[in-house]
Formats: structure tokens, sequence, C-alpha cells
């Protein structure tokens, strides 16, 4: 996300808004909400928990979290985002528009925002490949995870970036792809893309994004695959009108994503991160 001011991170996802919020109602974001709800569900052991949603975008996973209870705290620099955000927010009954706080604010500059306070469950799903690297997010989101709590990621991984072409058939982007892999490689570097909704992007090494985690005390606890089927191609239509075959799709990405070769094959990976309690 891209902000401005002080040390905040500047990111690359202005270039790709208009095609995000145009595509909301399709079946690509419909699938990713729909998993990353049901797989936090898993993981949250304390009731209600405090939530820090961090670039929360229009505020999907936000509003459900307060929906089912929890007291959120969310944070997005974007104002067009934020406008989303308030004007779904509207829509929900008192109580649940009760438990969101809606700020400004961008990574970088989250303690400005926050003030040091830690978290039950700290939240960036979807931002880090907008981001210039992982590691200084992922020691900035830690510092805000309560002792016991979990962060989760939602990241596009080397994998999916080399796997999406080679799904639609698209040979030479795939070898393009490749070639942008290796030339990474060599340098040293994060390889880089451009995804679906025209933004330049980054993609994350999973091994390099779980040592990074653990070097701020965080472990992997379990991960996730989303979007497995639904996105052989590059067209996003509608998702289906009819709810048994709507709920049939959701409950086969649900199975591939937490299922072994299938979810390596995700288009994100939906990692749930915990932190540990200090050694006595």
């Amino acid at each position: 996300m891209t902000a401005s001011g002080g040390n905040v991170i500047q990111g690359t996802f202005d270039e790709g808004r208009p095609g995000w919020l145009g595509g909301l109602g399709n079946v690509r974001n419909v699938v990713r909400q729909e998993m990353i709800s049901r797989q936090l569900a898993r993981h949250l052991h304390r009731r209600p928990a405090r939530v820090l949603d961090v670039g929360a975008g229009q505020g999907t996973q936000s509003i459900r979290l307060a929906a089912a209870g929890h007291e959120v705290l969310a944070v997005e620099p974007d104002p067009q985002l934020r406008a989303a955000f308030a004007a779904a927010l509207a829509n929900e009954p008192a109580d649940v528009r009760a438990r969101v706080s809606l700020r400004a604010g961008a990574l970088g500059g989250l303690a400005s925002v926050t003030h040091g306070d830690r978290f039950d469950v700290v939240l960036l799903l979807g931002v880090m490949m907008y981001l210039p690297s992982s590691e200084p997010v992922i020691a900035e989101l830690a510092a805000h995870v309560a002792t016991g709590g979990m962060l989760a990621l939602a990241v596009r991984t080397t994998s999916s970036a080399l796997w999406r072409p080679a799904a639609r058939q698209d040979w030479l982007g795939t070898l393009a792809a490749f070639e942008e892999y290796d030339a990474a490689n060599a340098q040293r570097r994060d390889m880089r893309y451009l995804n679906e909704i025209g933004a330049a992007a980054r993609a994350d090494r999973f091994d390099a994004l779980v040592a990074a985690a653990a070097a701020h005390g965080l472990a992997l606890e379990d991960w996730y695959g989303i979007r497995i089927a639904v996105d052989p191609e590059e067209l996003d239509p509608p998702p289906p009108s009819d709810p048994a075959t709507l709920a049939a799709l959701l409950a086969v990405e649900e199975r591939l994503g937490s299922t072994d070769p299938y979810r390596q094959l995700g288009q994100l990976a939906h990692l749930i991160l915990r932190q540990a309690p200090p050694s006595i």
C-alpha cells in the first residue's frame, strides 16, 4: 500500500487499485475471503480476541471478525479503500460497528496508530507482495503480537508466481517467469512479477518467510493454499449463482487448500504464525 510521511513503507498497490475494487464481487475474491475466514477461525483460540488488521482494505475480514464478536483495530493507508470499508461497515448492525475502529495508518508507522499495543491476532492479508521486502514488515508486526498470539500472512510465493502462467498454459509467460526466478536467485533478490490487477508485485520464498518470522519469536503453526482449482484462467467471472454449486466450490477449495501437495499450488499462501510464550 502507498502512504506518505514519516518512515512509512512505500508500496505499489496504487497501480492495481481500480482492478481490485472492480473485482470484489467476482469469484477470485469471494473464494479468497471465504477461505481466509474459515482458516482463521481454526486458529482463533481466544474469544473475544483483540485483532489488528493491517492494510485492511475494503474491510471484509475486519467486519467478519467483528460480527463474530472480536474487537478489531483496522489500519488502512488508502483513502479510497477506507471509504469502501466505511461504506460496508455502515450497513452492519450497531454492535458490529461498535467493535471496529478504522484508522488511517501504514506499515513503518504502526506504533503511532496502535500506541504500542499488542494484539491476540495480527493480520496482513494480501499486502506483502506490494512492499519492497518482508523482513522489516515481519519485525514490525511481530512487535504487536501478544504472548501466545498469532500473526496471519497471506502472501504470493515463488511457487505460485511460477505455477500461475503454467496453469493457464501461457508457455512464453511461464518461461519468462522461470527466467526472472533464476535471475532473482543469482542476484540474491526477490522475484518480481506483474499481477492480475496490473500492479508490480514481489514473490516471497516460503522458507525465507518462515525463517524471518522465527527470528522474531513466531513459529509456523500451519499454512494453507488459497485459490487452487478456481483460478486456471485469466477470466474472473462472478461466482456460481446456484447456492449448492457455490457451496461445493468452496468446500473443494477448502479441502485442497489444507492438503499436500495441492495447497502448494495455491495462488496465495496463508501462514499462521504463533508467538511462543517466554521460557520459564
